[in-house]
């Protein structure tokens, strides 16, 4: 496998790492409602389960309020119950319509949980990084002793993997002290 082909293979699963982690940091509660708080709840739907963004609209008409409208008004007893059964600490309020979920006010110490959360979450993305650049040079090494590349081309790859490494793993630092700011926002 030609160098070119590892360094774009090995950045292509770092980027997949930080598309995750992105994903994963909007699941985080900060002090303001967010659609992507309830939209992955998973929702019993004519027996099976269904995500809540694809049988509801998910609004936040204000900041510390999700609202939530049925497409069908037989399925808000659903996904009132599928909020209940979800570990969000969140009551709905149905209408009859439609349902509310009001954030309470985040403590201090449900802020710091959240921030220890977002660290976490960092954590395992650096791993998987960790773990792209494990994985490509060994590549890089298997290649070397099979007479694909030479000590030299094996040297500057490496180089290549670890400056990528340090990219990514920057990246992560970036988003999660963005993310950390706005959990600790009051």
């Amino acid at each position: 496998m030609p160098l070119d082909d590892i360094l774009l293979d090995t950045e292509e699963h770092m980027e997949k790492a930080i598309e995750h982690l992105k994903h994963e940091l909007r699941t985080v509660r900060t002090g303001r409602a967010s659609p992507a708080m309830v939209e992955h709840i998973k929702v019993e739907y004519y027996g099976t389960p269904a995500d809540m963004r694809s049988i509801a609209s998910i609004s936040v008409p204000e900041a510390t309020q999700i609202l939530i409208k049925p497409f069908s008004p037989g399925d808000l007893k659903w996904i009132e119950k599928a909020i209940n059964d979800s570990k969000l600490p969140l009551t709905p309020h149905s209408d009859g319509r439609q349902l509310r979920l009001v954030l309470p006010p985040m403590s201090q110490e449900t802020r710091l949980k959240m921030a220890g959360q977002v660290k976490g979450m960092a954590e395992d993305v650096k791993i998987r990084i960790r773990n792209a650049r494990r994985d490509a040079n060994k590549l890089i090494d298997t290649e070397e002793k099979g007479g694909v590349l030479t000590e030299d081309d094996a040297k500057s790859g490496k180089d290549q993997v670890q400056e990528l490494t340090k990219t990514y793993e920057a990246k992560v630092d970036d988003m999660v002290e963005h993310k950390r700011k706005e959990v600790m926002e009051v």
